[in-house]
């Protein structure tokens, strides 16, 4: 097993790429099968040393449902930034807000950050050196401490819970 998880450390990601491959190639033959084989399995291989340690997920259901619920918020930010760019009487309060983190696990610190960048409307910024704090922008913010907790409850405590932190 352990020959395998060396020589193949990223099975998902090798099937992927020889799907892509062979997708963006758009066809079946034998030499783009055997050269998207090579790329799919020397490519995780020859990069294994640069993934981060993943934590395993505890619940794949809430996952599941927390991407369901990511994707829906990522369409009505969408339809609430346009609102606001195309309004005639723009009043924009942008703000930059000191989100207090309650994990410390660089991976899930990761995935908060990458949902509230992927939210239009909110791009985290920075992490602070003791992983305590995340700096986050906000193009339109009434109050401060209604943003943190709506990330507290709508993305943070899923994301624990789905990792287990």
């Amino acid at each position: 097993m352990k020959i395998v998880k060396r020589l193949l450390p990223h099975p998902i990601f090798s099937l992927v790429l020889l799907v892509v491959w062979l997708l963006l190639n758009n066809t079946l033959s034998a030499g783009h099968i055997l050269l998207g084989s090579v790329i799919a399995l020397v490519l995780p291989w020859a990069t294994a040393s640069f993934w981060a340690d993943q934590l395993h997920l505890h619940k794949p259901g809430l996952a599941l449902r927390f991407l369901l619920l990511v994707l829906w918020d990522i369409t009505v930010a969408n339809i609430q930034v346009a609102k606001l760019i195309l309004s005639p009487h723009r009043k924009l309060r942008p703000a930059f807000v000191h989100y207090p983190l309650d994990m410390d696990n660089d991976f899930a610190i990761t995935v908060l950050a990458a949902t509230i960048s992927l939210t239009p409307g909110t791009v985290s910024i920075d992490v602070s050196s003791d992983h305590r704090t995340l700096l986050v922008h906000g193009l339109d913010v009434d109050d401060e401490a209604a943003l943190i907790a709506e990330i507290k409850s709508r993305y943070e405590a899923p994301i624990k819970e789905i990792f287990g932190c």
